[in-house]
């Protein structure tokens, strides 16, 4: 039988249910056994699809075309396994699902209610993302004091009465602050939190207390008093960046382990170990972090992502960690800088100050605004020599810069933005125009190319068809494919039907790559996605030597 940790999380949102969740399932996984995790979101949303960025970060894709919750990348680059999208669930797909049964006739007359119509679709949907694995995590998106998140959780406890109370174990992920006026951390956030959970029926087995500094024993004593768990269940989980730390998410599980979290645990589900966690791997990548003796400094170009008079980080986590796991194999430290693409787009903007950077990223992106200025960063790569890594709108603009300055093709651009450009080196494809929708992209999901042999690409996956990820709508016009490849461009991966533009590159150059894939979203802490692995190479390169893309080892892993 599947065992389930029900992860939740305290009066505020964003303390890291999705980071503990993820290194809780790293350390079960040391121990043998086979994890996975869910996310439920109670917002009324389908999927994260039509979400804004800048509200809700990332929109992370699974194999299988799921729009979901960027917690499920968490999952993924701790676990290291692919994720179905079936393992984020939303009130919107709840929902939408009763009140289809119900026009189908399915209940037979029968009142829908709550409960149990939406209790019961909950918990069918939990224990079939957790079919066939040891253990489940489950996170409970938002906070327990959330109105929306009282039918989860009534299903949750309903599930535990059903299995077992032996089978369910309650982690509440807590922030303990330090008001700057009185220089004290207080326990009453995690007090509130504690009741809020008991209103539903459930009392915490673990408490995982966040804060800026580690947790002392005074406070400790006091939680263990209020919640009425052992003190050897309240367990101190500090922040990990800031002076005197590694600065890395990935000392968390190492950390959380150094608590004894992972016997305890298996205690609390009555399991034994099925082998020893030792943590060699995941420590030999930490070492690479530790121990980084060398700085590389990379730009990416974008738009700034504000929400008010805060910006939110995680709009592109995805691309942020790709780059650490590359550094982390190569023993780099990162110094990642965000370029605003407005500001390359001014008449008082000198490209060399571009230079200052050992490599530049394009990532993906969406609006008109800060396009030229993109282009402009990508041309001044391109001639001179600085390495450079496009991602499916870094590819898209690649190709418009490509075509309008090498190529000489005056007016070219995507119809994404000029519909009406003399040259639509970037267009939706004629098949594709009549089934476009919000909320589903035109390719989205994995997506398998051709890789073209004795190409940068190639050597650096290490095979000749390779599986990525995509999300976009707009694809390199086929009827520019070859005006392209006579200047000189190599496309160096294709769909199977050699229709689609997959990877292209500039030979003779440090690193010259792109792709109309996402790869951040396969790069996990253990196994660096192979084009990240190659352009920090080549970023490092010393005295401006051509760099050896093709750590064949790094695709071995992925």
């Amino acid at each position: 039988m599947t065992k389930f940790i029900i992860v939740a999380g305290g009066v505020i949102s964003g303390v890291g249910k999705g980071v503990a969740a993820a290194s809780i399932g790293r350390i079960l996984e040391e121990y043998g056994f086979s994890v996975t995790a869910i996310k439920i979101d109670p917002y009324i949303n389908c999927d994260a699809g039509t979400m804004r960025p800048t509200e809700h970060g990332e929109v992370w894709v699974t194999d299988d075309g799921g729009e979901t919750d960027q917690d499920l990348g968490n999952y993924e680059r701790f676990l290291g396994v692919s994720i179905p999208k079936r393992n984020n669930i939303t009130t919107g797909q709840v929902y939408k699902k009763v009140i289809d049964d119900e026009r189908s006739g399915r209940y037979l007359g029968q009142t829908v209610q709550l409960i149990p119509h939406i209790t019961d679709e909950i918990r069918d949907r939990i224990v079939e993302a957790s079919s066939g694995f040891d253990i489940a995590i489950v996170e409970v998106g938002g906070t327990v004091g959330d109105y929306e998140n009282i039918p989860f959780l009534f299903s949750i406890k309903n599930m535990e009465n059903e299995i077992g109370k032996g089978n369910m174990c309650y982690m509440l992920v807590t922030y303990l602050p330090i008001p700057s006026h009185i220089d004290e951390m207080k326990t009453k956030p995690t007090q509130t939190s504690v009741k809020l959970l008991r209103e539903n029926g459930i009392q915490p087995d673990f408490i995982l207390c966040r804060g800026k500094n580690a947790l002392d024993e005074p406070r400790k004593k006091k939680i263990e008093q209020y919640a009425q768990i052992v003190a050897d269940h309240v367990i101190s989980m500090p922040d990990v960046t800031g002076p005197g730390t590694v600065n890395s998410l990935y000392a968390i599980p190492l950390q959380l382990q150094g608590e004894g979290l992972g016997e305890k645990l298996l205690a609390t589900l009555g399991l034994a170990k099925k082998r020893d966690a030792t943590f060699t791997e995941w420590r030999g990548m930490m070492d690479g972090i530790t121990a980084a003796a060398r700085e590389v400094r990379v730009g990416m170009v974008g738009k700034y992502l504000d929400i008010g008079d805060y910006r939110l980080a995680d709009s592109y986590i995805s691309v942020n960690e790709a780059l650490r796991h590359a550094c982390a194999e190569h023993k780099a430290r990162l110094r990642l800088e965000w370029i605003n693409s407005k500001d390359l787009e001014s008449d008082k903007f000198d490209a060399r100050s571009l230079d200052q950077y050992d490599g530049i990223i394009v990532p993906g992106g969406f609006g008109s605004s800060g396009v030229e200025g993109k282009i402009s960063a990508i041309r001044y790569c391109r001639e001179n020599d600085k390495p450079f890594l496009g991602l499916c709108y870094g590819l898209q603009l690649s190709i418009v810069e490509f075509a309008r300055n090498v190529c000489g093709l005056e007016g070219a651009h995507t119809t994404e933005i000029d519909p009406g450009a003399k040259n639509p080196v970037i267009d939706i494809l004629p098949e594709q125009k009549g089934v476009i929708k919000k909320g589903g992209t035109m390719r989205l999901g994995a997506y398998p190319a051709v890789l073209k042999g004795g190409t940068v690409v190639h050597s650096l996956y290490g095979r000749d068809s390779v599986t990525e990820r995509h999300r976009h709508r707009y694809e390199v016009n086929p009827e520019y494919h070859a005006v392209l490849q006579e200047h000189g461009m190599v496309f160096s991966g294709m769909s199977p039907d050699g229709r689609l533009v997959e990877f292209i590159e500039l030979p003779g150059r440090r690193f010259f790559v792109a792709t109309q894939a996402h790869p951040e979203f396969k790069s996990r802490f253990l196994s660096p996605a192979p084009l990240f692995d190659g352009f920090i190479g080549a970023c490092l390169a010393a005295d401006g030597a051509p760099a050896r893309p093709g750590e064949a080892q790094a695709m071995a892993r992925h």
